[in-house]
């Protein structure tokens, strides 16, 4: 199983804001474009993914929507009008929910209120831990242990005491090269590394 988290500090957790939002500096499209990349390929989706969207900007608790490759169903097209739309969907259904609960959405799709301090506690549990950071070991060289979870940050940097955190945690530090790459691309040179394996 390969396991992603994007962290997206600055995406609205209403839906409608969400949409609203598109082509602003909140960079939304991000969390389309991760979508996309995580899941699918030519004609098909990938088996044994799952990646976790975890939005920030909210006037109550973060929204953590979860996609779990295997079980999702037609969603509507692979767009990033289409893909925004199933998120917007997601946040719509956390409409009420207090702290820390879950809440299905559709088939291979929920929404959680939960940091993404703590759902990284609780991957840790039974995950590697990977964080994406230039100053880490090429990723050519990394030997993955089993159930490799990667953690992704959208334009806004990692903060210092989370990284610290993480790395309590054990998670590990990669890197992809010197240059600074979206996330979705990221994800792409990821899937490529342990396909190539």
């Amino acid at each position: 199983m390969r396991t992603f988290v994007l962290r997206a500090r600055a995406a609205p957790t209403d839906g409608k804001t969400l949409l609203a939002s598109v082509g602003s500096e909140v960079h939304v499209e991000i969390l389309a474009h991760a979508l996309m990349n995580a899941i699918f390929v030519a004609q098909s989706h990938r088996p044994d993914v799952v990646i976790y969207l975890v939005l920030e900007s909210t006037p109550d608790y973060s929204r953590t929507i979860r996609f779990e490759a295997d079980v999702m169903r037609d969603i509507g097209g692979f767009d990033e009008r289409a893909l925004l739309g199933r998120i917007a969907r997601a946040l719509d259904a956390s409409a009420g929910m207090g702290k820390e609960e879950t809440r299905a959405v559709e088939a291979g799709v929920s929404v959680q209120t939960i940091s993404f301090e703590r759902l990284v506690q609780r991957l840790a549990a039974d995950h590697a831990l990977y964080v994406m950071d230039r100053k880490g070991l090429p990723i050519h060289e990394q030997v993955f242990d089993e159930n490799p979870c990667f953690l992704l940050t959208d334009h806004i940097p990692m903060p210092k005491n989370t990284l610290r955190g993480l790395e309590r945690l054990g998670a590990k530090k990669l890197t992809l090269g010197s240059r600074m790459l979206f996330a979705s691309q990221c994800i792409v040179l990821i899937h490529h590394e342990l396909d190539r394996r």
